[in-house]
């Protein structure tokens, strides 16, 4: 499965995300109970950033500060996941990359970037009152990622139990119900 479109499509719209982010919301509360909403898209920065540098074979940064200014969030995540994604591009694909997780093929790290920055993405939109909906392919693709990816005995504590939701669910419903998020 080739994700480095799905992993464009989720760093198009985490950069409209990010951009809807005001300053007064950065203190305030997310999905990820222990991260405050200036953390999280530290975290999400941080591991754009790392992902970019294990592609491109370079030194990992040891330890990425907080979010950059709630004045150019969006700008600051365009730059970040512009490198990173042309880095992924030149990637050789049967390659082994490290991102601080122990050397791992290409193809997994790459599928950790777009589960990583998806799911947050989400967080950072319900955090800040944004609509949280993921576009309906990018959901339902990262969705058959986290299903194949996400065992249980991996589950604690990066992610909460599945929850139930009905049939008729949204992609974006059924993916963060997945990962132990109430929709």
């Amino acid at each position: 499965m080739d994700l480095l479109e799905p992993l464009a499509v989720s760093f198009d719209h985490t950069t409209k995300t990010l951009a809807g982010v005001r300053a007064d919301q950065l203190d305030g509360p997310t999905p990820c109970a222990e991260w405050d909403l200036r953390t999280l898209v530290g975290h999400v920065m941080a591991v754009a950033t790392n992902m970019g540098h294990a592609a491109r074979g370079e030194p990992l940064e040891p330890k990425l500060g907080d979010a950059p200014s709630p004045d150019d969030l969006a700008e600051a995540f365009r730059a970040v996941s512009d490198a990173t994604l042309a880095a992924w591009a030149a990637c050789d694909p049967g390659g082994v990359v490290d991102f601080g997780a122990g050397p791992m093929p290409v193809p997994i790290a790459l599928a950790i970037n777009l589960l990583d920055t998806t799911t947050h993405c989400w967080d950072v939109a319900r955090a800040s009152g944004q609509d949280a909906s993921l576009p309906d392919d990018l959901a339902a693709t990262v969705l058959g990622v986290c299903q194949g990816a996400v065992a249980e005995v991996i589950r604690p504590p990066r992610f909460g139990p599945a929850i139930a939701v009905g049939g008729d669910a949204r992609p974006t419903d059924r993916l963060v119900a997945f990962l132990g998020r109430r929709p």
